[in-house]
């Protein structure tokens, strides 16, 4: 018999006493034990780390020829962790295949969470990530929603930074590139019962990456997505999940048929914009009573992913935009919304933003047989915000600014 579930306020906690709410809750699920975790479990201790250097290291790619996501360096860092014991000493090792039992729950029950965060290279050299305490927050609450442990996110930094300092020959002095960090976080423990991982494993590899779009910084297409939905209210589309995102290949690979680079997730009767592709979406326009400019992107109403990019952005547009006599708003929008205000000319811009591609413009979007211009010239690759915000973020992701965002790695 299943146990009654938590009350739904039991996802407002925070993140370490919602792991032990659903632990409490579920300890049994068709007869299946899982084992509890020990009041007094371990944390993540950076002083424990120990190092083993690969015997053969990789040569190192031209820039020119990076594909997203294709090219590793030679290590990997992990972390284990047990219901019993907690985490375990961190090591980084050359970087190797997982061995799983092929019962391990991640395989059966998508018990699998994920970061992406990057670290780049200054005009001094030194390594720097950014703003990566936004990066271990959304993890910390991605892994709590799942029942994954958490952790403590100054240790996590710490480990990162020592893991991107012993990678840095890996980083692209170039401007543009960067080292793409993946911290993954899945559950180990091999049972086919529905149940919390009783082990789990916390790793991160790294990618030296270029433009996320071969193409550059250059606008792309949209389809407008109505038949599909990316996430839902009471969802998880707010958690960055592995779960959210192979479902949406196959609607992307159908506008890539019908010449788009993108889907537009558009979300019930009323077509709300929420997302493009996997990044947050932004639209600038003027208003049709006042002429106001504003700056629009959807609220976190819980279907839209917390992007650190997003974040930026928005702080960015309030310190810099505001004084301009710009509106800043999280408000829900319409695909009607933004149609009307292309046919009139009031739809000024708009570009996705998030840690791969950064800024990504917008030039058009296909919705209902209708190609919406999103007022940028055919000559023109991006509109004003997107270029200045775009320049905004790189000049502290670089350390051309120095700014709180950017965090500098100890050598």
């Amino acid at each position: 018999m299943l146990r009654q579930l938590r009350p739904r306020s039991a996802f407002r906690q925070s993140p370490a006493k919602l792991v032990t709410a659903i632990w409490e809750s579920s300890r049994t699920y068709a007869g299946v034990a899982a084992p509890a975790p020990s009041a007094n479990l371990q944390g993540i201790d950076p002083s424990k780390l120990t190092i083993t250097k690969t015997t053969t290291p990789a040569s190192l790619v031209d820039p020119k020829q990076l594909v997203f996501g294709r090219t590793f360096t030679d290590h990997m860092l992990s972390l284990e962790w047990t219901a019993s014991e907690g985490w375990l000493a961190p090591r980084i090792t050359p970087y190797q295949n997982l061995s799983l039992d092929p019962a391990s729950c991640v395989f059966h029950y998508a018990f699998e969470c994920f970061e992406g965060m990057k670290a780049y290279k200054d005009s001094k050299g030194q390594v720097r990530l950014f703003r990566p305490t936004k990066n271990m927050a959304r993890m910390n609450k991605s892994s709590a929603r799942i029942a994954l442990p958490t952790f403590d996110s100054n240790a996590m930094i710490e480990l990162i930074a020592k893991f991107a300092s012993l990678e840095q020959r890996f980083i692209p002095s170039e401007r543009g590139y960067s080292l793409y960090l993946r911290p993954t976080m899945i559950g180990t423990q091999r049972t086919l019962g529905v149940g919390p991982p009783g082990s789990a494993l916390l790793y991160v590899i790294a990618s030296p990456v270029g433009p996320y779009y071969p193409t550059g910084f250059k606008a792309v297409s949209l389809e407008a997505t109505d038949y599909a939905v990316r996430a839902w209210p009471g969802g998880v589309g707010d958690k960055k999940l592995g779960a959210n995102y192979a479902p949406c290949i196959v609607p992307q690979l159908e506008a890539a048929k019908r010449g788009f680079h993108q889907n537009l997730w558009l979300f019930g009767k009323e077509e709300y914009v929420t997302e493009v592709g996997t990044m947050n979406m932004f639209v600038a326009l003027k208003n049709k009573e006042t002429g106001q400019k504003e700056l629009v992107t959807a609220p976190l109403d819980g279907t839209i992913l917390e992007g650190v990019t997003r974040d930026s952005v928005l702080a960015l547009a309030r310190e810099k935009l505001a004084p301009e006599g710009w509106l800043i708003s999280e408000r829900k929008y319409t695909m009607r919304e933004l149609s009307e205000a292309s046919r009139e000319g009031r739809l000024l811009e708009a570009f996705g933003a998030g840690t791969a591609a950064v800024v990504s413009p917008v030039r058009n979007i296909s919705w209902k047989g209708e190609l919406v211009g999103c007022g940028l010239k055919p000559d023109q690759e991006a509109g004003e915000i997107a270029q200045r915000m775009k320049d905004w973020i790189e000049a502290r992701q670089y350390g051309d600014e120095e700014h709180e965002w950017s965090y500098v790695v100890p050598q």
